[in-house]
């Protein structure tokens, strides 16, 4: 695999521009990333089939990349997928997969735009931690649900390592405003040596 990509996405003391840094990744994300046994995606798919109640319900699919967080949401069975992502050329592999009724580019600043209580699922999978996603994603996924919304996410080795998404992972379960139904830890990228925790919360 490119150490290149791995290392500025995770070095804490060099952290990249996103967009730029995918956009650049997009040609061979899929290879290195499948390379190394990407397992999230389908933990987290499976976790969500087993806390929803309806398949058919759209699927906000939140930083999508090229698709194979929604390949693997697919498979587990949810029919409708819409999705999200910062960088164009990783959309542009994810509309060729065909699987999406609607994509859209967002910017860092705006991804959150239109889409309160427009989901009742919502997954953002690899999508929180360092060198992603903020640590107050997860509340402001959690704001754009309505209640008994669904949001399935996922926290990296080196996510867990830096307390700040622990914190706000936390601190939405202690005010109220989510309720953990599913909790489960496993196999992220084997091939690196990484587990993730994959969790299903409730908008209370």
């Amino acid at each position: 695999m490119s150490k290149t990509f791995l290392q500025n996405i995770y070095d804490r003391n060099n952290v990249p521009d996103v967009t730029e840094l995918y956009d650049q990744w997009a040609a061979t994300y899929e290879k290195e990333i499948s390379g190394n046994g990407y397992a999230t995606p389908k933990r987290c798919a499976e976790a969500l089939t087993l806390v929803a109640t309806d398949l058919n319900r759209p699927v906000l699919d939140f930083g999508c990349g090229t698709g194979l967080s929604g390949m693997a949401l697919r498979l587990a069975g949810f029919r409708v997928l819409d999705g999200r992502d910062l960088s164009d050329e990783m959309l542009d592999q994810a509309r060729a997969k065909g699987i999406y009724r609607n994509l859209k580019q967002v910017a860092p600043d705006g991804g959150l735009a239109g889409i309160a209580g427009q989901y009742d699922l919502i997954a953002a999978i690899g999508v929180i931690g360092v060198g992603a996603g903020p640590a107050s994603l997860v509340q402001d996924l959690l704001d754009a649900l309505p209640k008994g919304g669904l949001l399935v996410f996922s926290y990296n080795d080196h996510v867990m390592q830096d307390g700040e998404y622990a914190e706000a992972r936390d601190a939405v379960l202690e005010s109220g405003l989510a309720i953990e139904r599913l909790r489960e830890f496993g196999p992220h990228l084997p091939g690196q040596g990484l587990n993730s925790d994959v969790y299903v919360f409730e908008k209370a």
